[in-house]
């Protein structure tokens, strides 16, 4: 008997058998959906949300909004082009708690909404959230006048004692962690009576796409923003008080989920085209077309959306993912199949994310017959022949599309809880086979 017939969690990862030739059309974006459903719920109107990502992290900041008074119907828009969510503000209140799975969009953009409520917010999540650090934003709130009891820990489990308004102001947080920190605060910072200045005093801030995707959001719904990027301080951030405005947004595809599909036509050297690429974007998936590229494909943008082509030949890369840190995994596992070594380096804040990524990528590939090392900021992998074996995910979505690539080339690889992959990105099994022509 199989280990997969003892354990039905266990997925056979398809084998590519031959180059694959596929369209895929990517759900909405995880990052902008959560951050779009933030700013409509501070809004001083109603707005609209069109082909918002339906998946475990965007249903619980639904949730966690809509149990503190916001209002939010989902429906189909009249000319039937998609799902549409209409946001309905209100007046923030508790008492309630709040669920936020292991979504860190969601423990760490919350609480700030949550301070501005009447009443207490209790935070509760996953075992692995009590791990992932929240100290930024909590500290933070203390300084800008919120009161918050998380018994010292700095993390999950914590209640945010709403006093239906917060002064704001300046506030120092090191960020290095994560830029979801920072995020959280100018989310927020509009409803608060001063607004709030951000100074990041740590290391290198990682992520700053997210950053930067954050201040055009905030901008598109009428805040004022000063930041690094337009001749303000360095690593300074200041939002003034101001009403929001209630937007019409459709959400652009997730161009961090595209990358499995990227990726398996870089493996096989097939072609795969996924509609609606923006041609400007601040997601860091757009990264994408010049890391695969230099790792063996090529790429053209035309208004039907980006085809990536691949050349047969996968080549190492030595790159710093430090701005684009959540698309290491899938990097890692197409590096375990190039012609030469790779360094992947900047992303040692990957040791607090869903899972630590850095040692499960080790651990996994290894397990596998390659040869992969952890460094201080990132991983040293040296192609080997690889094997069969199950490859486990530690609930962490982007592990399970990493394993999925490397099944693309390797018999035998046995997906752990590919599941998992419904953080944010739905039916990534019926995608999967689907671009397999399977």
């Amino acid at each position: 008997m199989t280990e997969s017939a003892v354990h039905p969690a266990l997925w056979p990862a398809p084998r590519a058998s031959g180059a694959v030739d596929a369209t895929v059309t990517v759900p909405g974006s995880k990052s902008v959906t959560n951050r779009a459903l933030v700013l409509a719920a501070l809004a001083a109107e109603p707005g609209w949300l069109r082909r918002p990502l339906r998946s475990r992290d965007t249903l619980l900041m639904a949730e966690a909004l809509r149990a503190m008074g916001v209002g939010i119907e989902e429906g189909v828009g009249p000319d039937g082009s998609g799902e549409v969510w209409r946001v309905i503000p209100a007046g923030l209140h508790g008492p309630t708690t709040i669920v936020v799975g292991n979504a860190g969009t969601v423990m760490r953009f919350l609480p700030p909404v949550a301070a501005l409520a009447d009443g207490p917010i209790r935070f509760d999540g996953d075992p692995r959230s009590y791990e992932r650090p929240l100290n930024g934003v909590i500290d933070a709130l203390r300084v800008l006048g919120a009161r918050i009891d998380d018994d010292g820990r700095g993390s999950l489990p914590m209640t945010v004692h709403g006093g239906g308004a917060l002064d704001g102001g300046p506030v120092s947080i090191d960020a290095s962690s994560s830029s979801q920190f920072v995020s959280a605060l100018l989310l927020s910072a509009p409803r608060y009576n001063q607004g709030v200045e951000v100074r990041h005093t740590g290391a290198r801030l990682p992520s700053m796409p997210h950053i930067r995707m954050t201040v055009d959001m905030l901008r598109a719904v009428g805040a004022q923003v000063d930041e690094p990027e337009t001749g303000g301080e360095p690593n300074v951030w200041r939002v003034s008080p101001s009403a929001l405005l209630g937007r019409d947004l459709t959400v652009e595809p997730d161009l961090s989920n595209a990358q499995p599909f990227l990726a398996a036509a870089l493996v096989t050297g097939g072609r795969v085209t996924i509609p609606d690429w923006p041609e400007r974007t601040t997601q860091p998936g757009d990264a994408l077309r010049e890391i695969f590229t230099a790792m063996g494909g090529s790429c053209e943008l035309t208004e039907r959306g980006l085809t990536f082509t691949g050349s047969g030949r996968i080549h190492g890369i030595d790159v710093d993912l430090g701005e684009v840190g959540e698309l290491t995994p899938g990097i890692a596992a197409v590096a375990a199949l190039a012609d030469g070594p790779s360094n992947l380096s900047g992303v040692a804040h990957l040791r607090l994310h869903e899972t630590d990524r850095l040692a499960a990528l080790t651990k996994e590939i290894n397990e596998l017959g390659g040869d992969v090392t952890e460094t201080a900021d990132g991983l040293r992998i040296r192609p080997r022949p690889l094997h069969g074996g199950t490859f486990h995910t530690y609930d962490d979505h982007r592990m399970a599309t990493a394993g999925s690539i490397i099944g693309l080339a390797v018999p035998g690889v046995e997906i752990e809880n590919v599941a998992t992959t419904a953080k944010t990105l739905p039916d990534f099994p019926q995608m999967w086979t689907g671009m397999l022509g399977a």
